[in-house]
């Protein structure tokens, strides 16, 4: 009787100390926890876009400066060439469930093409995660030729907007 009333006073201290080596665990250096700005309050941070072309080097337009001179400052793309679109962003919290990229085209102010593609969940990382959408082929033509505007927009499934910005390309006969 003494060995199981020993029992029932030990088992209490170990999980305090099953607990305290949790909480141990939590704060070594490769830890999501321990990334977290407290300065910066969000959970996913879009860091860049990429435009990625064979036969081009690839375009990168910062999305953590002056979103409003992205649609101030188009790229050229070639019409008929095929390109994929990257972005990079980072999970420094919580587990993102459904993160979603909206696109939406405009030329002359009226709206052509509108785009929903499932990004997917995403843990905390230190690193710079990496979301590429699939090949497409820029339009040709004479007609196709001229500006364009994207308004391009991260979400996730809780509908949190991690970032809505505009930016815009210009379709011409060659990259020049």
């Amino acid at each position: 009787m003494t060995n199981s009333m020993e029992n029932f006073f030990l088992l209490p201290c170990l999980l305090l100390l099953a607990t305290s080596s949790i909480v141990q665990s939590q704060v070594t250096p490769g830890n999501p926890t321990q990334l977290q700005d407290d300065a910066d309050p969000r959970n996913v941070v879009v860091e860049k876009m990429i435009f990625c072309s064979e036969g081009r080097n690839d375009i990168e337009l910062d999305l953590t400066d002056d979103l409003d001179a992205l649609k101030d400052k188009p790229i050229t793309i070639k019409e008929g060439c095929e390109y994929k679109l990257q972005i990079v962003f980072k999970v420094k919290r919580e587990i993102v469930a459904g993160l979603r990229l909206f696109q939406t085209t405009y030329r002359k102010g009226v709206r052509l093409d509108k785009s929903n593609l499932m990004v997917g969940s995403y843990g905390p990382k230190a690193e710079p995660q990496v979301f590429t959408t699939a090949v497409e082929e820029a339009p040709k033509g004479m007609v196709s030729r001229g500006h364009y505007t994207m308004k391009s927009k991260f979400t996730d499934d809780d509908k949190n907007v991690h970032l809505a910005w505009e930016w815009s390309f210009d379709i011409k006969k060659d990259w020049d």
